[in-house]
């Protein structure tokens, strides 16, 4: 008598693959995806055809605490190409963290990366421009690109921004061999780009910016040395809400901020300066006039805003929702009076270690502007949410 398990076997090796690739997409628990690969070569060749990601042990992009006790699994090229050889249609590949990644691991992606639209290659320290000139060549697709730490130059951005137009999402943090000429052939052309990060990068003035596209949105320059043309070209846009350039005594003119001010800046809703000690009130005032729209402000240990500036931001952030200043030497009972009279649509206050304030004082505001939440906490990042994709 026929096993009718038989029968069921030999009329599922019949269904065509579309009806395979349907099935497995309806699968919701993790052990039946994993089950059906095991099933036969053909079921695990469909598994691998839906695969969209791909990240390894080693890989920091996704934070995995249970991993962080044991040692990094490096990988090699030819591990590398055996994975992108068997999953051919991803759209996100986490490299970061494979310190020892040679160049000839990214030479692969020209034949496939052609999906491609996230790629992260954080300290992937041996990633020279080569690598990243494979990139160019391979994933013209790609709208998300983090190269925090790695070793490349100006030549690997011109090669990247002759070929992804596409991109949107750029980390540049501690790539410390660009200049101003690599960010001056990214931002001309790739024209919808929205958020990038250029921190600890020591060489750029911020002038490459100049032109950039009204798409680009969200930037942190922390501990840049900016000059004041280049806080203009940055803002040249007209589009940012988000501009991070904390910890300015790296700066070379600390008073170019002024240009924060000058027209380009409507838009701005959030402004880090923390740890710009030497911004003083001419710069502050500036800035509370000319920036309609600011919501948040960052001027924690910013010790040279005294009365004049604590005013002008009284009188004129009509919108500022949240503030920041811890450890202000200058902010005396005065300055918080005028915030207290001020800032109408102020919620929330962050406040600690204000020598100048008096206890008195503080609980006038507390008494007065019930509606603001005072903290004592100190904030180091006051990124919005889903700005930066990396």
């Amino acid at each position: 008598m026929d096993n009718p398990s038989d029968d069921f076997s030999g009329y599922t090796m019949q269904l065509p693959d579309d009806c395979l690739l349907l099935i497995f997409q309806h699968l919701d628990c993790g052990s039946d995806r994993e089950s059906f690969g095991l099933t036969c070569r053909r079921w695990l060749q469909i598994q691998n055809l839906t695969r969209r990601s791909l990240q390894f042990q080693c890989s920091f992009t996704v934070l995995n605490i249970s991993s962080l006790s044991q040692n990094n699994t490096q990988i090699s090229t030819f591990q590398l190409s055996r994975l992108l050889n068997r999953f051919q249609n991803l759209e996100l590949l986490s490299l970061s963290g494979c310190t020892e990644l040679p160049d000839s691991g990214l030479a692969l992606l020209p034949r496939h990366g052609s999906k491609l639209q996230s790629l992260h290659l954080d300290c992937c320290f041996t990633i020279t421009d080569n690598g990243l000139s494979s990139v160019a060549s391979g994933c013209s697709l790609l709208v998300i690109l983090s190269l925090y730490r790695c070793n490349v130059t100006d030549y690997g951005l011109e090669a990247l921004s002759n070929s992804c137009l596409a991109l949107e999402d750029l980390n540049l943090s501690y790539c410390s061999r660009i200049s101003d000429y690599g960010i001056r052939v990214i931002s001309q052309n790739c024209r919808h780009l929205r958020a990038i990060r250029i921190s600890y990068c020591r060489n750029l003035t911020g002038a490459g910016f100049q032109g950039c596209s009204q798409t680009l949105t969200y930037l942190e320059a922390d501990s840049c040395r900016l000059e004041p043309n280049g806080i203009r070209s940055i803002l040249s846009g007209g589009g940012l809400e988000y501009l991070s350039v904390p910890d300015l005594t790296w700066c070379t003119r600390v008073d170019g901020l002024v240009a924060i001010s000058v027209g380009f800046a409507a838009k701005l809703r959030v402004l880090n300066f923390r740890f710009s000690r030497t911004v003083g009130d001419d710069c502050i005032m500036a800035i509370a006039k000319g920036c309609p729209s600011l919501q948040e402000w960052n001027l924690a240990i910013c010790h040279g805003v005294k009365i004049a500036g604590w005013e002008s931001i009284a009188s004129h952030c009509h919108h500022l929702k949240t503030l920041h200043v811890n450890r202000c030497r200058n902010l005396c009972d005065r300055g918080l009076q005028a915030l207290r009279t001020g800032c109408k649509r102020l919620s929330t206050l962050y406040i600690t270690r204000c020598s100048q304030i008096s206890v008195v004082a503080l609980e006038i505001f507390k008494f007065a502007r019930g509606n603001v939440d005072l903290k004592e906490e100190e904030i180091m990042c006051i990124c919005p949410p889903g700005a930066f994709r990396f």
